[in-house]
């Protein structure tokens, strides 16, 4: 499995130099379209933790219940490095479905799952349906902060 060795949003966007100008780009997008997400590094859960370990550049942050009846942080919208992509997660629904599924096949996508979208470089995105998305998303935390909650935990 690929994995990004970072321990800091710094080390998180000096892991790939290849691909840092994508994800600066990225970032652009989503401090215009939703600057109430504030960017952080996220570690992922630690071993023996519930909750992905996946570490990952966050935008936002909520906290959601697990069967256990322990909770995990984890970012509203989450920037990973993959091995040949980046993938954007979006932790946030409309109407019950998924965001990210309601804008699949719009967004210039390489592929897209119900809650995220992957793209090789930035150009290959259509950068205003991707804005939309994210602006759309940082709406919908900021009027239901539950909303990521309740998705998380299949309601």
């Amino acid at each position: 499995m690929f994995r990004v060795a970072a321990d800091s949003l710094e080390a998180y966007l000096a892991f790939d130099p290849a691909r840092a100008a994508d994800i600066e780009q990225l970032h652009d997008v989503m401090r215009k379209a939703a600057p109430a997400l504030k960017r952080h590094f996220h570690a992922g859960t630690p071993a023996g933790e519930a909750g992905m370990r996946m570490n990952m550049i966050g935008y936002g942050q909520f906290r959601y219940a697990i069967k256990s009846g322990k909770s995990a942080a984890w970012p509203v919208i989450g920037v990973a490095l993959q091995k040949n992509y980046i993938s954007v997660y979006v932790a946030v629904t409309r109407d019950g479905k998924p965001l990210v599924s309601c804008y699949a096949g719009k967004l210039g996508e390489l592929r897209a799952g119900g809650n995220n979208f992957s793209f090789v470089a930035f150009g290959d995105l259509n950068a205003p349906t991707v804005a939309a998305l994210l602006a759309e998303a940082a709406d919908i935390f900021k009027a239901d902060q539950e909303n990521p909650v309740r998705y998380m935990q299949g309601d």
